[in-house]
């Protein structure tokens, strides 16, 4: 049995280890490579407004619509040319419209279209009404799979929804499926529903209309530019409640869309959290990014996404994460997780967008940090830096957070917890929270409604704070490494160096602790010397650093 059990071990290790190999030698399909990368039928034409128009159907688990777009013209061509439209299967193109008039010809490759446009004008501006129809994806678990979601409340009425990040939001309606082409003027969403139900959609209501079938209609508008998959229909029993913040810009207009037996609990708990979370964010983040579209919170099946001034709720009324503490500290379960977090999308994911999936820790890492900075505006520094140190256990370096790009590739959930535990020793460094905070506030200004490389975040905070972090961008976005802190006290002084890191690593530490003069350093991978004042060889605690930093602490000697 023993023998049997080592032969099961080594099986299983072997298949673990191929399954990791594969993982870091992927190979990307064709299928990846259209909807990741900007092919020539993507990049002479830029979305200016989508005008989406659908009526799901409950008992088929179909959909039928039509989506209006609006593009510029931003390279020239020669003849006919050729428009790539991305629409999933088994959904089926009927019809393509240009500018009103002329029926196109298209022919498609999986799930992408090919529509044959006329010959384009340089910076003309035209129409394509695409008309679809078909069996729609359903998610088996949203959101982490995706798809649209037909499901029932607890009183077993339909209720309906949509969660497609990553996924592809060309799995429940036709558009140009990849992040680095928002709408530069928006976009409306016309739902036609049951008149048992309501339908709500991103941004303001424009109209309701009975249509004296059986069918309401409603139609939502946002004018900001918005992510593709950002742009969701809520249909349900849901009641609305509503309330004017008075925040940066003036006032916001809230709106709380809540299933009717969720009134009760809802009309206290979710101004309460939002609140706290508009207060915290507005502080380190700057104004809300979309004060002309509102803000509106949503009950939602699932357990939450970031949809654009519609963030989508499912948290179960409780705090934590459905009742769990993230962090193990107990500082976890003192705030509603989905509230804050989904919310603090609507400054990095959805105000500075990503414009490759790849780099979808913009999103996240910093939104994972806006977990921290919400903690200790509310609860104070000591709460923060417990709760990140808390979270730093779902760590799994097992792929680097930043994948290939250009094929809708999808890095390492380390996205979040490290890439935040990043973000909270890169503020430690700077030991200046008042130039920290005003570069979160300047990301959101300079890259206001703008989609953004890596590069350029990483270019932003190392111009604003003074000091290149490229090398430590590099170590923890692009290395599964943990960088380590090897050190050493003799005769009155602190010898320390970086190991296990990528060649010029160069994070600074700042140690401070009450009662003894501050030590900042910036180790490099040769041994360096510090002369230590009385005291400061306390700093030098593998524990304290280790608490502080993202690093491995060993004492040489």
């Amino acid at each position: 049995m023993k023998i049997f059990n080592l032969v099961i071990a080594v099986l299983v290790f072997t298949l673990f280890s191929g399954s990791v190999a594969a993982q870091h030698k992927k190979v990307y399909t064709l299928a990846d490579t259209l909807r990741g990368s900007l092919t020539p039928e993507r990049t002479w034409w830029d979305v200016q407004r989508y005008e989406l128009a659908v009526k799901p159907d409950y008992n088929d688990k179909s959909i039928s619509g039509s989506n209006q777009i609006a593009y510029k013209v931003v390279r020239t061509n020669n003849g006919k040319t050729r428009m790539q439209i991305d629409l999933q299967e088994p959904l089926i193109i009927d019809s393509i419209i240009y500018n009103g008039k002329l029926r196109l010809k298209f022919d498609h490759e999986g799930s992408v279209w090919y529509a044959q446009v006329p010959a384009q004008k340089l910076a003309a501006l035209n129409k394509v009404n695409i008309f679809y129809h078909g069996k729609v994806h359903q998610a088996k678990r949203a959101p982490w799979d995706g798809g649209f979601i037909f499901t029932a409340d607890s009183l077993g009425r339909p209720w309906m929804t949509v969660a497609c990040q990553g996924l592809g939001a060309s799995i429940w309606y036709p558009n140009k499926d990849h992040q680095s082409d928002e709408p530069n003027l928006g976009a409306s969403l016309t739902m036609t529903v049951p008149d048992t139900l309501v339908a709500v959609g991103n941004g303001r209501l424009v109209f309701k209309k009975n249509n004296n079938d059986g069918t309401t209609t409603y139609k939502y508008n946002v004018v900001n530019p918005i992510s593709n998959y950002c742009i969701i229909p809520y249909v349900g029993k849901y009641v609305n409640f509503k309330e004017k913040y008075a925040g940066e810009k003036g006032l916001l207009d809230v709106n709380y869309w809540v299933l009717d037996y969720n009134y009760p609990k809802a009309k206290t708990y979710m101004p309460d959290q939002v609140h706290k979370m508009m207060k915290s964010f507005e502080y380190w983040f700057g104004p809300y990014p979309f004060y002309e579209d509102g803000y509106q919170l949503i009950d939602a099946s699932h357990t939450g996404m970031e949809h654009q001034s519609a963030v989508s709720y499912g948290n179960w009324y409780k705090f934590g994460y459905r009742g769990r503490d993230m962090s193990g500290d107990g500082w976890g379960l003192k705030w509603d997780f989905i509230i804050i977090h989904e919310s603090g999308h609507e400054w990095f994911g959805n105000n500075i967008t990503s414009n490759d999936l790849a780099d979808m820790w913009v999103h996240e890492g910093f939104t994972n940090y806006s977990e921290t900075l919400f903690v200790d505006y509310i609860f104070g520094n000591s709460a923060g830096n417990e709760y990140n140190y808390g979270i730093r256990k779902g760590i799994r370096n097992d792929s680097p957070i930043i994948p290939p790009y250009g094929v809708n590739a999808q890095g390492s959930g380390d996205m979040y917890p490290k890439a935040g535990n990043m973000l909270h020793a890169i503020r430690h460094g700077l030991n200046n929270d008042v130039l920290f905070r005003s570069i979160l506030r300047g990301l959101n200004k300079t890259f206001y409604h703008q989609t953004v490389t890596t590069k350029q975040i990483e270019n932003y905070v190392s111009k604003q704070a003074g000091f290149n972090y490229s090398k430590v961008f590099d170590q923890y976005l692009r290395t599964i490494e943990i960088p380590i802190l090897e050190y050493y006290l003799k005769n009155g002084k602190a010898f320390y160096r970086y190991t296990n890191c990528v060649k010029g690593f160069n994070l600074p530490l700042t140690l401070k602790a009450n009662g003894v003069k501050t030590v900042k350093i910036i180790p490099s991978e040769s041994w360096q010397e510090l002369v230590l004042a009385n005291g400061q060889e306390f700093l030098f605690t593998p524990q304290a650093i280790e608490f502080m930093y993202y690093l491995q602490v060993k004492n040489a000697k």
